[in-house]
């Protein structure tokens, strides 16, 4: 019985701790022309580890850009771009991060996004942050860090 607990355990709170928290952005409003982004960025802890999520429809975009392209709303020197509807952002490094929707005008009607990441990374610059896009090495380190985990902790209780 206490092998069942300690497995159940492993497999439904261990991948909770070692992943962090996806920030739906604006909220149930998404990314979008009527949010209010400084606002519910207030309201929010965002550390190492956690996933911006974006969502919204197809005349909207996302681009992470600099602070200064972040306070002048241009979007000609984008650091990042994403497209399609809905992308999940790593927070790959701690440090201020700039968001804005790349069409026409939206920056300038209020539709970006500052946000400052916490944790033990160093701060993000131009070049840390484009090593930011997901790739397969990240995830099997995630997946393989959670299985370990996972493993060392049944070892410690049966042994």
């Amino acid at each position: 019985m206490a092998f069942a607990a300690i497995f159940l355990f492993v497999l439904f709170v261990s991948p909770i701790m070692c992943y962090g928290k996806d920030h739906i952005v604006g909220g149930s409003d998404g990314w979008s022309q009527s949010g209010d982004y400084s606002t519910w960025a207030t309201a929010q802890t965002f550390s190492v580890g956690d996933n911006l999520v974006f969502n919204y429809g197809g005349s909207h975009g996302v681009n992470v850009v600099s602070k200064d392209d972040y306070e002048n709303c241009n979007t000609g020197n984008a650091l990042l771009t994403y497209t399609g509807g809905q992308n999940s952002i790593p927070l790959s490094s701690s440090g201020d991060m700039y968001f804005v929707c790349p069409t026409l005008n939206h920056c300038d009607t209020g539709m970006k996004l500052a946000i400052k990441v916490e944790g033990s990374s160093s701060p993000a610059t131009p070049s840390a942050t484009k090593s930011m896009q997901p790739n397969a090495a990240s995830t099997t380190f995630g997946s393989m860090t959670t299985m370990v985990f996972g493993f060392a902790l049944v070892f410690v209780f049966m042994g």
